[in-house]
């Protein structure tokens, strides 16, 4: 039985599978605390965050994350700190990317003409706190069978629509069964060429990425483009890029996007050195977000000027395909919104 021991010298089971592992997360601040030697007088601000929305972490990622570090890029990702409890500036809201207005057909977020994002599920392995979905009304997207079939009779009356991104949630938490009957379904709609799954699950639970699961998106008709999230270089360890290069030897496009984090990754070493380990195991940059201005995350948010500085210095370092688009999406567009750099 293989252990890993990595930051923190916290064990993590080898043996688990990744339904054990999603099944076994740490979902108390105490806990998480007490796990990594951290001070007390974090608890009653993560508890109050909590209530809000609460904590979920993969003890895998948790076992990355330094014992005794306050400041640890991945830690400051997920727990609560009482900085959230603070009245957020103006223009934070419930729902950045007016998602409620696109989300007409349960299930449905139709934003992009030829695209459409369908909600797999609600459920996440990992509640980063800076999510922009923390709000979201996923109780109103858990589908019925009935309303499966009328999502994707959505989909099949629109042949404008060739792709199809799987969303949540992270729509890897489903099983197997379901995932693969849904992709069956999706194959059957001819227009469709695409299909794009968003997932954190190959990052924090890396053993979700199963040959049962390869075998699947290898057999599919449709380009599947795996696009993975990760915010700073200690998020990938052996067994994350272990996983990241099963995607790549199946054949699977892999992507990753990040988001620019105040006190995360909010400067241009940390983004070089991401960029080079992601391109290590086979996987390109793609995006990185400026913050959703969602409720809770405000403490988070990095101005455009400094990202626009900091994006001149990677790309005077980086070769230009290691050098992710900066973004922002805002709510009525048709597109990402590239941030120009001059």
């Amino acid at each position: 039985m293989n252990s890993r021991f990595t930051g923190s010298d916290i064990p993590v089971t080898q043996a688990l599978t990744w339904q054990q592992q999603l099944a076994n997360t740490v979902n108390s601040a105490q806990e998480l605390l007490e796990t990594l030697k951290l001070p007390d007088n974090l608890l009653k601000g993560a508890e109050q965050g909590a209530n809000d929305f609460a904590i979920r972490v993969p003890r895998a990622f948790v076992a990355r994350m330094e014992t005794g570090n306050i400041h640890d890029p991945l830690l400051r990702q997920v727990l609560p700190f009482i900085d959230e409890q603070n009245p957020p500036p103006k223009g934070f809201v419930l729902d950045p990317l007016g998602e409620t207005s696109s989300n007409t057909t349960a299930g449905i977020v139709h934003k992009y003409k030829n695209r459409v994002l369908l909600i797999v599920n609600g459920s996440c392995a990992v509640h980063c706190r800076y999510c922009f979905r923390r709000h979201f009304p996923y109780a109103d997207n858990q589908l019925s069978r009935q309303q499966w079939r009328e999502a994707l009779s959505y989909i099949q009356e629109r042949p404008e629509i060739n792709e199809v991104i799987l969303s949540g949630g992270d729509p890897l938490s489903s099983s197997d069964g379901r995932l693969f009957e849904l992709i069956q379904q999706i194959e059957s709609i001819e227009h469709v060429t695409r299909l794009r799954i968003h997932s954190r699950l190959p990052i924090v639970i890396p053993e979700r990425i199963t040959h049962e699961l390869m075998t699947r998106l290898q057999q599919s008709r449709l380009q599947v483009i795996m696009v993975v999230h990760a915010n700073h270089a200690n998020e990938i360890d052996a067994y994350v890029g272990k996983a990241l290069l099963h995607l790549h030897k199946s054949g699977i496009t892999v992507l990753n996007q990040s988001v620019l984090l105040k006190g995360i990754n909010d400067n241009a070493q940390s983004l070089i050195d991401l960029s080079e380990r992601l391109f290590e195991f086979k996987t390109l940059p793609y995006y990185l977000h400026l913050l959703d201005k969602v409720v809770g995350a405000h403490h988070y948010d990095v101005s455009e000027e400094k990202a626009v500085e900091i994006m001149m210095q990677i790309q005077a370092t980086l070769p230009g395909f290691l050098v992710p688009k900066l973004v922002r999406e805002i709510d009525g567009e048709h597109s990402k919104t590239l941030i120009p750099l001059s």
